[in-house]
C-alpha cells in the first residue's frame, strides 16, 4: 500500500480496510470500533456500516466514509 494518501481517488464502490479508515478518519482503530458499538459512549449512528467481505474480513465503502467526513465538516460551527 502506498504510504501517502494525498491525491488518492476512489471509485464509488471501492471497499477499504480498517487501516485506510484509520488514516482517513484520523482516529485509532479502537475508536472506530467504539463508534460502531451501540453500547459505547462513543457510538455514532451516522458512522458507515461495515461490509462483510468474507468470514474473517470486513471493510467499509470508501464513498460512505468520505460522505461521513464531508457531513462532519459541513456541520462544524
Amino acid at each position: 500500500m502506498n504510504a501517502s494518501i494525498t491525491g488518492q481517488t476512489f471509485q464509488m464502490n471501492q471497499i477499504i480496510n480498517i487501516h485506510q479508515v484509520v488514516l482517513f478518519v484520523g482516529v485509532s482503530r479502537s475508536t472506530i470500533y467504539e463508534m460502531m458499538d451501540e453500547n459505547s459512549p462513543y457510538f455514532d449512528p451516522t458512522f458507515p456500516k461495515k461490509v462483510s467481505i468474507s468470514q474473517k474480513r470486513i471493510g467499509w465503502s470508501a464513498w460512505e466514509i468520505n460522505e461521513w467526513i464531508e457531513a462532519k465538516l459541513a456541520s462544524r460551527e
